[in-house]
């Protein structure tokens, strides 16, 4: 996969999107993800679904590099491109090291909880034992948009309403 190939990039990210938007429509924080193969054809899909199958795993990122294993009879996607709308978290990033994901490309930085570059940087650690490229911020305004609209309806806490005084 080209890095500097940005309309490819941005169709498959908008495909992650419309996925984000379905969890979120679930009920769910509001992150896609697909993954491609070295040819360009899409493998596998996941969207985040911890409230709906009652599992702590179920980010978008490891929903989908399960079904990719399954789809390729393998765990090693070292040719494979994985698109996220939200930079992953510790347990996300280990599971694509792990996978020996070939690429990532992710939208929005996560400032609490990303490790590809933004709280801490697992893929260029000690720790990682795979080299993994990376290109990240692709659509990521309406990335982060998803997110913070999704936050505002779901997470802010209720205002009671104001009384007029007597």
């Amino acid at each position: 996969m080209n890095r500097h190939d940005y309309p490819t990039h941005q169709y498959w990210m908008q495909r992650a999107i419309a996925l984000a938007q379905q969890a979120g429509a679930a009920g769910e924080v509001p992150v896609g993800a697909v993954i491609i193969d070295s040819a360009g054809r899409l493998i596998a899909t996941g969207e985040n679904r911890r409230e709906r199958d009652h599992d702590p795993t179920a980010h978008a990122e490891v929903v989908a590099l399960r079904a990719a294993g399954r789809s390729r009879q393998s765990w090693h996607l070292t040719d494979c491109t994985l698109y996220v709308t939200l930079e992953p978290c510790p347990m996300c990033t280990g599971a694509i090291l792990l996978a020996r994901l070939g690429f990532l490309v992710y939208g929005a930085d996560d400032p609490k909880t990303g490790t590809i570059r933004t709280v801490l940087n697992l893929p260029d650690s000690p720790c990682s034992n795979h080299h993994l490229a990376v290109l990240p911020g692709i659509l990521e305004e309406s990335c982060r948009d998803l997110l913070h609209r999704w936050f505002e309806q779901h997470r802010t806490p209720k205002q009671p309403p104001i009384k007029d005084p007597d």
